[in-house]
């Protein structure tokens, strides 16, 4: 197995060679859209290349599920969803973030065997703020172990956000209007962990996303699941009932619970 220090150096290389260098440098010729809204750079492209042919030279029998290449090959996910070893590769988190300037963008990596997350890499290269988890062994912040704190007695008091534009503003029940997440998930999970949040509400559940943080999370203390009640797991149907799979991190399982519902 890699050491996961080792795989830390490599995306903080990866990122030092194409991705810094494009941060508030790009030309118009660099950014394209895949869909409408949906933005990918040429660091986004470089970097992926270069993460998923470090993995697949250490791990030649893993399935490494990268955004990119799943944009290109939808059928990639299944291959994903069925591996007894797999990586997910989110070359620039934030991508939209990281086109309009904004130091919030992240690299992410997850490692997952019989689909549950066992190790997951988040590396702000603009903030130089690494969060690496490993299951039974704590999330970590630049070598300090992390613990989330304990969210306020009265849930009215719970800071809720989300990255879905059409929600926000709405109340949930007895809780605050919710509020617009760091929009980036490499951002997101870290600031929920650190308390700047006590829950976040996504409507899609891709394992690129999520499958780094909320590991992350889950190691620190909090909880991850989906808008049915399910536990999260990264091998999840990206659909149920024809509709997005929607997911909810939250700070402990008990503001998990409270929350779901109102859902």
């Amino acid at each position: 197995m890699l050491d996961t220090d080792a795989v830390l150096d490599l995306i903080r290389e990866v990122a030092e060679k194409v991705i810094n260098p494009r941060f508030r440098a790009l030309s118009s010729e660099q950014v394209d859209e895949k869909g409408p809204g949906d933005l990918v750079t040429v660091a986004d492209k470089e970097s992926e290349r270069l993460l998923t042919r470090f993995l697949v030279d250490a791990y030649p029998e893993a399935v490494v599920l990268g955004e990119e290449a799943y944009a290109a090959r939808p059928e990639l996910l299944e291959e994903f969803q069925s591996a007894e070893h797999a990586f997910t590769v989110d070359p620039v988190d934030g991508t939209k973030n990281f086109v309009k300037g904004s130091p919030d963008h992240a690299v992410m990596v997850a490692e997952v065997r019989a689909g549950e997350t066992v190790r997951s890499w988040i590396w702000q290269p603009q903030h130089e703020l690494a969060y690496v988890a490993e299951v039974g062994a704590g999330a970590w912040r630049n070598g300090e172990r992390l613990t989330r704190p304990t969210p306020a007695a009265e849930p009215a008091d719970w800071r809720g956000v989300t990255s879905r534009w059409r929600w926000l503003g709405r109340s949930l029940g007895d809780l605050e209007p919710l509020k617009l997440t760091w929009v980036c998930c490499g951002v997101d999970y870290p600031k929920l962990v650190e308390g700047e949040a006590d829950f976040v509400v996504y409507g899609r559940a891709n394992p690129w996303d999520h499958a780094p943080g909320s590991l992350l999370l889950s190691e620190a203390g909090g909880y991850a699941g989906t808008h049915d009640g399910r536990p999260y797991r990264p091998t999840d149907p990206l659909e149920v009932h024809e509709r997005p799979a929607g997911l909810l991190a939250a700070a402990d399982r008990a503001t998990y619970e409270h929350v779901v519902p109102l859902l």
